[in-house]
C-alpha cells in the first residue's frame, strides 16, 4: 500500500512539476532575458545563412520582433525538420518557429498557436501558353520533381501524373527548361520565388497552389494555454492585423499569397 502511494504521489509531483514549468516560461524567459527559438538555416527565403553565417529572413524578423515584444535576446537555434520538434520536448528550445506544417499527429505532440502565421502548399510552374488551367489537366503528363518531396506523390495520386524526380532543385528547374517534362511540382513558396524573382523568364504558375496548408509556432504539449501562449497568439494575430507578414513577403521577394490577405482582411 505504501509503495502504490509513494508511486502515486510521485506521479503527482511530477506532474505538478511540468505543470508548474509549463505555466512559469514566460516568467522564466524575462528573467533569463533570452528567448531560444528553433530556426530553419536552409528555406529560402523563410530562414537561411547570408554570407556572414548570420541567420536572415522571414521567420528570423519575426523571431526578432517577439525578442523585442519581450525586452530579450533572440537565440536563434538551427534546427532540421527531423529534430526540431526533439529540440523542443528536450527544452533546447522555447517556441518552434520553422515552417512547421500544422497537422493531426503533430498536434498530438506538440501544441500549435493560433492563428496560424503562414500557409504553403503545392505549386506549379510550366512554359507561358501551355494551356494548364487546372490540375487535372496534368493527368498521363511527365512532370519534373525534386526527389523525396511530399508534392510528388501526393501529386502523382491525386491527379495521375508522372514524376520524372531529380536529385536537387537546380536539376529539376534544367529538365524543365530543357523541354523533360510539361512543368515543375513544388513548394508553393519554392514556385512563387522562381516566377516572382524573374529566374524563369518564359515560364509562369498558370495553376492555382493546391493543396493550402497552414503554419504555426508551437510551443511544448501542456504549453497551449500558458501566458507564454497566450502572449505568442496576440503577437500573431497583430502581425496579421497590421499587415506585418504581408511587407515581409514583399521584403524577401516572395508574391503575395491569397491566403496571407484573407488572414489580413478578417483581422482587421
Amino acid at each position: 500500500m505504501k509503495l502504490i502511494f509513494g508511486v502515486a504521489l510521485s506521479i503527482g509531483l511530477s506532474v505538478f512539476s511540468m505543470q508548474s514549468h509549463a505555466a512559469d516560461l514566460l516568467s522564466q524567459i524575462k528573467s533569463a532575458g533570452v528567448i531560444k527559438i528553433g530556426m530553419n538555416t536552409d528555406y529560402r527565403p523563410f530562414g537561411m545563412r547570408d554570407q556572414s553565417g548570420k541567420i536572415v529572413g522571414i521567420e528570423p524578423d519575426l523571431a526578432a520582433d517577439i525578442g523585442k515584444r519581450l525586452g530579450v535576446k533572440v537565440d536563434l537555434v538551427p534546427v532540421q525538420p527531423a529534430n526540431r520538434i526533439q529540440f523542443l520536448q528536450q527544452g533546447r528550445i522555447d517556441v518552434i518557429l520553422a515552417s512547421l506544417t500544422y497537422n493531426e499527429d503533430r498536434a498530438k505532440v506538440v501544441d500549435f498557436i493560433q492563428p496560424f502565421y503562414y500557409a504553403g502548399g503545392t505549386g506549379f510552374i510550366a512554359r507561358k501558353g501551355s494551356g494548364f488551367k487546372s490540375w487535372s489537366d496534368l493527368r498521363g503528363k511527365t512532370v519534373c520533381g525534386v526527389q523525396g518531396t511530399y508534392y510528388n506523390r501526393a501529386v502523382s495520386e491525386k491527379y495521375g501524373v508522372s514524376i520524372a524526380a531529380f536529385a536537387d532543385l537546380n536539376q529539376a528547374v534544367n529538365a524543365l527548361q530543357n523541354n523533360s517534362c510539361v512543368g515543375f511540382v513544388e513548394d508553393s513558396t519554392v514556385t512563387g520565388q522562381l516566377i516572382a524573382g524573374g529566374k524563369m523568364p518564359g515560364f509562369e504558375a498558370p495553376i492555382p497552389v493546391d493543396d493550402v496548408q497552414p503554419w504555426g509556432l508551437a510551443v511544448a504539449k501542456g504549453n497551449g494555454n500558458t501566458p507564454f501562449a497566450k502572449f505568442l497568439s496576440k503577437t500573431v494575430a497583430s502581425w496579421h492585423k497590421s499587415g506585418e507578414l504581408i511587407d515581409l513577403e514583399k521584403k524577401w521577394g516572395l508574391p503575395a499569397s491569397d491566403w496571407l490577405q484573407a488572414q489580413h482582411k478578417k483581422a482587421m
